[in-house]
């Protein structure tokens, strides 16, 4: 797991440090991943193309709730011919607190880590403040309930543009 999660890394800042740059659109947006999970989240890039993201999520089932903590390092890249788009990749981490009713008096919680990879698209209105994503969101639990490999979450998220 760790050599995964280290050559995913060189592997992102290998490809930031020999793309193009093109200026971001914006400096920092905060809005809702509406997906899986349903989070609240927090955008800022730190240079022309590289930007951090912050999330708080949560999802629920009829036996079972959870939420998480997320942050994700994210590089930017423009698609050629198309104004305003942008795709993107990144890596990040997660902790998972899940609650479980099973109808006894042994309700159990359990607390996982996981290790995250994203692919997305992003497009950025030039006329208004809103940004629109789409990513899948790749997920290791290296502990805990869910240990393994999930690759059901990812989101589509509107945010609020709050500097340019």
């Amino acid at each position: 797991m760790k050599k995964l999660f280290c050559i995913a890394s060189m592997l992102v800042f290998l490809t930031a440090a020999t793309s193009q740059l093109q200026a971001q659109d914006y400096n920092t947006a905060i809005g809702a991943r509406l997906g899986y999970p349903l989070s609240v989240s927090v955008k800022h890039f730190i240079t022309e193309s590289n930007a951090i993201e912050g999330y708080v999520g949560t999802r629920w089932y009829k036996k079972y709730r959870w939420t998480n903590v997320s942050g994700a390092y994210l590089v930017h890249f423009p698609l050629e011919g198309v104004d305003d788009l942008k795709w993107y990749l990144g890596a990040g981490a997660s902790l998972y607190l899940w609650g479980f009713d099973t109808g006894f008096a042994d309700n159990s919680r359990r607390t996982s880590v996981g290790i995250q990879g994203y692919l997305g698209l992003e497009y950025t209105f030039s006329d208004t403040p809103i940004s629109l994503s789409l990513d899948w969101v790749p997920t290791i639990f290296v502990n805990g309930y869910g240990s393994g490999f999930g690759g059901g979450y990812g989101s589509f998220a509107v945010r609020y543009v709050l500097t340019r």
